[in-house]
């Protein structure tokens, strides 16, 4: 065991058991978060973690779903489809109020959508809504949608885009949302109302006592904080002492942290593959024998056996097994090295060791292949790798899946390859141009304490059932 280890075991050994603080929060639950939520603008937004929080605490979502990924009602209470399953009528929930006391109407939703469908606005789903022609609300309670083409299912697309005030958005320019003051300080309509956010440092949230009953009424707990911590030490040592209640940790620290009687693990499925995403726009990844080299040498049952002690599953599709929409794809065959140097430069969020990423670079080293490892910080490395220049080789990425699997598209625009809508046909022609080389889909694994109860965390993420945690007083 590294000398580092070993003394950190010992420190966080000597302070296990130890729960003070925990015992003084009552019922405020500090949840901790890798980095900070980078908007809570849900138009704006990719990070996971913040779009959980959209959809679950601060705002609503017209639909949700439930454990086993089928949408149910929530700001919409029922809703029916046209015969001809081009219009698609929505029924909202009465009495559902902005935090400031303003009525949610059909209003609300019509500017929510349309400001999605501008490209002004940089929606990252907004290609889902291509096929939607026109929204109306032809009354305070009823929402009209108007496709081009017949619909076979609901829009997933609905679950995830939390509806947004217009009365407070609305005089502000499309061109200007991201510099809005709102968001900043934001008004939801969700089961809990936003107090206050200190960048890097944490984000908290409010029971709204005055949620509808039809939606789950006030939440049982009395506030949710948002708490960054970017080391994995640090965050460790919180979780141990009692200063954090939900930590995620390293598949390396889930034995310490089970063998604690105040902590539990808890091991869930994600939506969520690790992989390399490949720039087919530079070389060398203009070259589909490159990229095909690249995704042979690569061990992937070696990277989640060294890396992630079992925490997860190797895989080379995008798409989960498990998945409804998962389509099992034979892949291209490699080419034989040719002995050209293949050389690149590999993209990753991070300061520390970057473990993963070294494995990888082991790998291909071994292959006769040499890459280079340039570690950034988080804005840094979104703007290299999502802004108009995608000024990148290959990238490390966590893609956060889709139950409609609409992120295949999102996925290919990135590597700069236009897949097919049809979510068949795009696992078919992942497979065989080789946008992304898959190394395994992620379980969560979450730390928390047991003096929180009702949680339950799966395919939707961690906090899907937030509204109905609460804690031993």
């Amino acid at each position: 065991m590294p000398r580092s280890s070993f003394t950190l075991l010992v420190v966080l050994s000597a302070i296990a058991g130890c729960q003070p603080a925990a015992g003084r929060r009552g019922a405020t639950v500090l949840f901790a978060s890798g980095a900070d939520l980078q908007s809570i603008n849900p138009l704006l937004t990719l990070h996971p973690l913040a779009r959980q929080v959209q959809r679950y605490v601060l705002f609503t979502t017209l639909a949700r779903y439930d454990s086993a990924l089928v949408p149910q009602p929530y700001l919409a209470r029922s809703w029916d489809w046209s015969d001809d399953r081009r219009r698609l009528t929505l029924r909202l929930a009465p009495g559902v109020r902005w935090h400031d006391g303003v009525p949610t109407t059909a209003g609300d939703v019509r500017w929510t959508l349309d400001a999605a469908r501008d490209p002004v606005v940089g929606y990252p789903r907004a290609a889902e809504l291509s096929d939607l022609e026109r929204v109306s609300a032809p009354d305070d309670s009823t929402v009209t949608l108007e496709f081009r083409a017949p619909s076979s299912a609901f829009p997933d697309v609905l679950t995830d885009l939390a509806i947004l005030p217009a009365h407070l958005l609305d005089t502000i320019p499309r061109t200007r949302l991201r510099q809005a003051a709102w968001n900043e300080v934001p008004v939801g309509n969700g089961p809990f109302r936003f107090v206050t956010h200190e960048p890097n440092r944490r984000w908290v949230f409010a029971a709204n006592p005055d949620f509808p009953a039809a939606l789950g009424g006030r939440p049982r707990l009395d506030r949710l904080v948002i708490v960054v911590v970017d080391e994995p030490a640090t965050k460790l040592a919180a979780l141990t002492a009692g200063e954090l209640d939900f930590a995620g940790i390293q598949p390396a620290h889930a034995q310490f942290v089970a063998r604690d009687p105040q902590l539990a693990v808890l091991s869930y499925p994600l939506l969520l593959t690790y992989g390399i995403v490949l720039n087919t726009r530079r070389p060398p990844f203009t070259s589909l024998a490159a990229r095909r080299r690249l995704d042979a040498a690569v061990d992937r049952t070696a990277i989640v056996d060294g890396y992630l002690y079992g925490f997860g599953t190797p895989s080379t599709s995008p798409v989960p097994p498990e998945m409804p929409g998962y389509v099992p794809v034979a892949r291209g065959t490699a080419p034989s090295p040719d002995g050209a140097p293949l050389r690149f430069e590999l993209l990753t969020v991070g300061s520390g060791e970057a473990p993963l990423e070294q494995m990888v670079q082991a790998q291909l080293r071994a292959a006769g292949m040499d890459l280079t490892i340039r570690q950034l910080e988080l804005s840094a490395f979104l703007a290299r790798v999502y802004g108009p220049a995608h000024d990148f080789e290959a990238a490390v990425l966590g893609v956060p899946g889709d139950a409609g699997l609409a992120y295949l598209g999102s996925l290919g625009t990135l590597a700069g390859v236009r897949l097919p809508a049809d979510p068949a046909a795009a696992q078919r022609m992942m497979a065989d141009s080789l946008p992304m080389v898959v190394l395994y889909h992620a379980r969560g694994l979450q730390g928390m304490n047991r003096r929180v109860h009702g949680v339950r965390m799966d395919l939707r993420g961690e906090l899907p059932t937030v509204h109905d945690w609460w804690v031993d007083q």
